[in-house]
């Protein structure tokens, strides 16, 4: 039972993960019906400003303080994120209004390979390393509950929080706050929000921001763990059945997606895998996302895409 709840806790840990990655795509297609295969390249772009801004900053001022230094460098990449906003909204969104989705969707594409680009002109190609002071060492939990306790990564845990309370303050923006409402009437109806008097490109502009913020905190969640290298567009991608899974237009799919994936990729990989030959781990998420695919193409929690033409 131990370590069957070590599984599960791990798999939840990397689920929210996950979740992260996946709110990015869903937050830009609600308020624009664009689907941004560039999410992997800003979550790389993210955590390469942040690797490089965390070195080059406390040189430039002399500060030794580790955590004044990240604070300043995740300050710099903050506002790095939202001239990327500014500059796609600008430069490729505002002239694609009304457009057909598959011509957005080739529009990500060419900033995802621009972002891709970019990133090593600015920041350099090496694999880079974040420290934010996350614990690396594990930790035994319930010692009293089950002999030796429970093995869990502190590392993980650390990263699980931090993304549940991103994911608490997301979701409490959207539903309570004037800019979170606007963002929801353009994701009904860009046209009847345009005719109230929504500016939409100043929307696109914020939701472009959020989803750059929520790409550089799961940058810094995943350069801590595993450094920042260009590989890393890529394994964010991994996060596109949970969008599969939970559904375009749904926050909470996102979320729960992300979890469902998640467990059942850790639990699959340890029970299953030694019948198969292991490996499970790598293709269950997109098994998962192609039988959903052919039965529910909406996802979980999402509406028909049909449905918002």
């Amino acid at each position: 039972m131990a370590f069957f709840l070590e599984t599960l806790f791990g798999g939840l840990m990397t689920g929210m993960l996950y979740s992260l990655v996946a709110l990015g795509f869903v937050l830009i297609f609600k308020a624009s019906g664009v689907f941004n295969f560039a999410q992997g390249a800003m979550v790389l772009i993210a955590a390469l400003s942040m690797a490089r801004f965390s070195e080059w900053i406390p040189g430039w001022l002399g500060i030794d303080n580790m955590i004044l230094g990240n604070i300043l460098a995740f300050a710099a990449s903050a506002v790095f994120m939202w001239l990327i906003a500014v500059a796609v909204e600008r430069w490729v969104l505002r002239h694609l209004v009304n457009q057909e989705g598959t011509t957005l969707l080739m529009a990500t594409i060419g900033i995802s390979y621009f972002l891709d680009g970019m990133g090593q002109i600015i920041f350099g190609s090496s694999v880079y390393s974040i420290n934010v002071g996350m614990p690396k060492d594990p930790a035994f939990i319930l010692d009293g509950v089950f002999e030796g306790g429970l093995l869990i990564s502190l590392e993980d845990l650390t990263a699980a929080v931090i993304a549940a309370l991103l994911v608490a303050t997301l979701a409490f923006f959207f539903q309570y706050t004037g800019v979170g409402r606007a963002l929801r009437a353009v994701a009904d109806d860009h046209q009847a929000a345009q005719s109230i008097g929504i500016p939409l490109n100043r929307i696109w502009v914020v939701v472009w921001t959020v989803a750059g913020l929520v790409a550089l905190v799961a940058g810094i969640i995943w350069g801590s763990k595993f450094g920042v290298q260009f590989t890393l567009a890529t394994a964010a991608l991994r996060a596109l059945p949970v969008v599969i899974l939970g559904g375009l237009t749904s926050v909470p799919g996102a979320i729960i997606g992300g979890l469902i994936i998640g467990v059942g990729e850790k639990l699959s990989e340890v029970y299953l895998g030694p019948f198969v030959g292991g490996g499970i781990e790598i293709w269950f998420a997109y098994m998962l996302a192609l039988v959903f695919l052919l039965f529910r193409p909406q996802g979980l929690f999402g509406e028909k895409i049909i449905d918002r033409v």
